[in-house]
This record gives C-alpha cells, structure tokens and sequence, in this order.
C-alpha cells in the first residue's frame, strides 16, 4: 500500500508548490479534483493533462486519478428522468475519463452525492436502472483508456442514493463492465451499521481504491476513529492500491494536514 492525498488539501496553491510539498511529505502520489483544475472541467484538454503530469512526474510522483467528478457543472445528473441531462452527465465523464488517462491516472472515484439524489416521485429501481445505465456509458469508454470507475458509497446526510457498500456493488453488477468498480471511504463506511473491517472483506472482489480520513472531516488519526483493524483488514484481503488521505475540513493547514495523516498511518502500519 502506498500513499497518496488528494489536490483540494491545498486550496488556491499552484500545482507545482503542492507537488513539491507532498513529495516532501512522503507521499507518493496525488488524486486530483477537476473542478480544481478549470473553473469548468469540460475545457481541460490534452495538453492540461500532460503538463500536470509532466510536473508531478518532475517531483517523483504519480498522479492516479481523479474525484469529485460532477462538481462543476453542477447540474449534471445520473439518476433523473431527463434523459438529456443524463446524456451530457454521460458525455462529460467519458471527457473526464479520456482527460484521466492521459494524466497517467488509472482511477476515477464517483463519489458526487448532490449529481445522484432520487426524489420521492422517483420509483427506486428505475432511478436505479438510469444510473448504471450513465455509468456504463462512461464505463466503456474508460475502458478503452485502462482507467477504472470506483463507485464511491456515501453517508444519509450526504445522498439518499448508494448508502451502502453491498448497495453500490448491486450498481456494478448492473452496470456489468470490468470498468466498474467499488471505492471505499472510511467517512462514509462509519455511516454504516456494519464495521469497517466487515466491509473491507465483505467487498474484497471489488474495491479497488481507499480513501484515509475520519467523520471528523480531518485527515486519519486525526478523530475518533482508530485504523489498527482497518489496516489489519486491508491486509487481510491483500489490498495493493493506495491509501489516498481526503479531507473535508482545511482549517489545520494543508502542511499539517498532510504530515499529520501521513504520519499516524505508517505508525498504524508499522505497529
């Protein structure tokens, strides 16, 4: 397992500086956020995606994918009606998916929890149909590119769609495409009444990214939550992606941040 933080830790930094910063951290890799990149990610281009990687690569390090993918636009959506809307959602990720692959990424997290949400109109299995019907569509063009979407299950507070890890494999299994995967994110599996542990083996066929924080909205070891039996049970299912440190809330400081999660999860690991 290797580490990785994602790009957004450092808010309004040039890349360059947060690539120096997080190679001086340890870590090995960055996980991008496109909203991040463009003020609207439909404009990133081929060449975006080569001079980023150009710069990560000059600092030792990898970029493995993308998230928060449906930020901006807001208005893109995967389980609506509109089968228009859910065309250009469709068109957008498959951009998304092609801009990923020339970075050198090979992972898109599909977290999005606002571009998802069912409204009570909404019959649930045929909200459910229209997303994996979206997904598959960005899941075979990804695939021409060696990229993987990580279907990313989210907190009730966050979405009332994908609550659950085995609820989000029943998507990929609809979706039917080897570029459709599990991610898994120890916020949102705190949200569920299962352990953490349980759902790492209980998903072990089909997770294939993790990210590293706390419910706190911090970086982990930074809450509640302690990481020797999840850890031990990313072990166990013989896990070799990233640990890839998320966090929601920057007040500590994007140095503090980084050294502080990277730090207590090679303790956790060393232990």
């Amino acid at each position: 397992m290797r580490f990785a933080i994602c790009n957004e830790t450092y808010p309004d930094w040039p890349f360059e500086k947060v690539c120096e910063d997080a190679a001086a951290a340890g870590y090995h890799a960055l996980e991008l956020a496109p909203f991040t990149l463009k003020e609207d990610p439909r404009d990133l281009t081929e060449a975006d995606a080569l001079r980023l990687s150009r710069i990560a690569s000059s600092f030792g390090l990898e970029i493995l994918g993308l998230h928060w993918l449906l930020t901006k636009p807001s208005w893109f959506h995967i389980t609506t009606p509109d089968a228009l809307l859910r065309k250009e959602t469709a068109k957008f990720g498959q951009h998304l998916a092609r801009f990923c692959a020339m970075t050198g990424g090979r992972i898109m997290v599909w977290g999005s929890p606002k571009a998802r949400n069912t409204l009570p109109e909404w019959q649930y299995e045929d909200a459910f149909k229209r997303a994996a019907d979206s997904v598959r569509a960005v899941a075979e063009e990804a695939g021409k590119y060696g990229v993987v979407i990580a279907m990313e299950p989210l907190g009730k507070k966050e979405t009332n769609f994908l609550n659950t890890a085995e609820e989000t494999i029943r998507l990929c299994q609809m979706v039917d495409h080897p570029s459709c995967k599990l991610h898994l994110d120890v916020k949102a599996m705190s949200d569920e009444a299962k352990s953490i542990p349980d759902i790492i083996r209980d998903s072990k066929e089909w997770f294939v990214h993790f990210h590293a924080n706390d419910p706190n909205l911090l970086g982990p070891g930074m809450g509640e939550v302690k990481f020797e039996p999840i850890i031990g049970a990313l072990r166990e299912v013989d896990y070799q992606g990233y640990l890839s440190v998320e966090v929601f809330d920057y007040r500590p400081g994007p140095q503090h941040i980084a050294r502080e999660s990277i730090r207590y999860l090679k303790e956790v690991m060393g232990a």
